[in-house]
């Protein structure tokens, strides 16, 4: 498998992990920084959240490390969860605006 193939099913598994407050996966709504894949498959995640105050703060990036280790290839996840950048609605993609209404 090739690191673009690993990527792209981590991607999937990133967009099955959704905010409870928001009706878009965490994907979508731009709380995904970085996504790095290293050698021997171990995925590397930098995110934020939409508010350091989020009441999901800690079962977000839980959510994504199991969502991702679901993945038969990936061999060891690590997700960091930062606020520089601090979030804005600009990080959504068109899927999310549209889904909710800002387009």
């Amino acid at each position: 498998m090739t690191e673009a193939d690993l990527k792209e099913k981590v991607v999937k598994a990133i967009k099955t992990v959704y905010d409870p407050e928001i009706p878009v996966d965490v994907y979508e709504l731009g709380l995904i920084y970085e996504i790095k894949i290293f050698p021997v498959n171990n995925v590397y995640v930098l995110m934020t959240l939409t508010s350091p105050s989020c009441p999901s703060a800690e079962a977000i990036p839980v959510d994504i490390e199991k969502a991702i280790r679901e993945i038969e290839e990936v061999s060891d996840v690590s997700v960091e969860l930062t606020f520089d950048p601090p979030y804005s609605q600009d990080m959504m993609s068109e899927v999310a605006k549209l889904e909710l209404g800002f387009l």
